[in-house]
């Protein structure tokens, strides 16, 4: 009798979250899958079945696969310099240095600033003629360009926001798990001789998988979810150099009101984090030493 109730309870407690997952997440996946198969409803004609056509328009929409191109660099430059400047910011931070307080505080700051502050932050910087980073290479007689507007330096200008952005916030996470990490460690590493390097490699990055792992995840959702300081920055310019795929879905869905094309956009979309999500689960799990 008392499983019995404690069975019941159990999926009471689990019941708010599931019913929020439910409405917010399942239910929005599933429509959106269902939508990506209809065309697009207008004023006089509403939607039909179309099967895969929105799928045949994405495979031959040449400005999707800049998108996606675009995606995979940024996220391919984002993700593992993120990830590391997080993790260097975390050891030091960690460490009993002189004004150890405002070094956490002056790395995390960057967080807590919306991304639409953020990006108007560095127009400031980017700015032809009159940006910061202009005025400070002119000094040495750098010739002025138009960071932004080339297709040249573009791409590696927002993906430099990005990390400014994502670094601060994975360092709170790892710099959670160097505190949990008994001091023991550290006194019988240097009784053996073992340097600081040998400490983290053989010591302290072992212990922070589960970290890794969870940072991983995140930020790769997060490389594919950007979009806020694309539009204020660069709204995909100059010639789709910095469209992302969420850019690329929001001009769609939005600006050109194709929903039904938008739909089979975000369902691609969908299927590439998820498998990406299990991919790294799979390959990540038996290297994650859990205490």
């Amino acid at each position: 009798m008392r499983k019995s109730i404690a069975f019941v309870q159990g999926w009471l407690l689990l019941l708010p979250a599931m019913a929020l997952l439910a409405v917010f997440t399942h239910y929005p996946a599933v429509a959106t899958l269902i939508d990506s198969l209809y065309s697009t409803p207008k004023a006089r004609r509403p939607s039909v079945f179309i099967g895969l056509d929105n799928y045949r328009t994405l495979v031959e929409d040449p400005v999707f696969w800049t998108s996606f191109v675009n995606n995979l660099w940024f996220a391919g430059a984002t993700i593992p310099i993120s990830i590391g400047l997080a993790i260097l910011m975390a050891v030091w931070v960690n460490d009993n240095i002189v004004g150890r307080t405002l070094a956490r505080m002056a790395f995390f700051t960057p967080t807590i600033l919306p991304m639409i502050a953020v990006a108007n932050i560095w127009l400031f910087f980017f700015t032809p003629q009159y940006g910061l980073l202009e005025q400070v290479l002119g000094l040495f007689g750098a010739p002025g360009r138009n960071w932004l507007g080339s297709r040249d330096t573009a791409l590696a200008c927002v993906i430099v926001v990005a990390i400014w952005k994502e670094a601060g916030f994975f360092m709170i996470f790892y710099l959670a798990a160097l505190q949990q990490i008994p001091p023991q460690l550290a006194e019988a590493s240097a009784l053996e001789g073992a340097s600081r390097w040998t400490f983290f490699r053989r010591v302290q990055f072992p212990l922070l998988m589960p970290t890794t792992l969870f940072v991983l995840v995140n930020a790769v959702i997060g490389a594919f979810r950007t979009i806020d300081h694309i539009v204020v920055m660069t709204r995909g310019g100059p010639d789709n150099t910095t469209s992302l795929l969420l850019f690329h879905l929001y001009q769609v869905g939005f600006n050109f009101w194709d929903t039904g094309y938008a739909a089979a956009i975000t369902a691609v979309l969908l299927a590439l984090l998820a498998s990406l999500a299990f991919g790294q689960y799979f390959f990540l799990e038996r290297k994650v030493h859990y205490r």
